[in-house]
C-alpha cells in the first residue's frame, strides 16, 4: 500500500503535502488552506485539484498520517 500522503520535505519531514491517496485514488494538493501544530502532531487543511477538502494529520512519534474529508 502506498503512503497516504506524498510530501515535500525541506528541513523536516512533512514540510508540505503535495498529494494524498484516498479511497484508491491519488489527489494532488492544489492549496494548503491552513497549517498548525499540536504536541507531536502536524496538521494541514488542504484542497485538492478536484476541489475536495481534507484535514491531514501527521503523528511525528508514530510516523503515521491520518486523512479526514472535510
Amino acid at each position: 500500500m502506498p503512503d497516504l500522503v506524498e510530501c515535500h520535505s525541506g528541513y523536516q519531514y512533512a514540510d508540505r503535502p503535495i498529494a494524498i491517496f484516498w479511497e484508491g485514488q491519488r489527489y494532488e494538493v492544489a492549496e494548503i488552506l491552513k497549517r498548525w501544530r499540536t504536541p507531536g502532531m502536524i496538521h494541514f487543511r488542504v484542497i485538492t485539484t478536484v476541489e475536495q477538502s481534507f484535514d491531514l494529520r501527521y503523528d511525528e512519534h508514530a510516523d503515521v498520517w491520518f486523512i479526514e474529508p472535510v
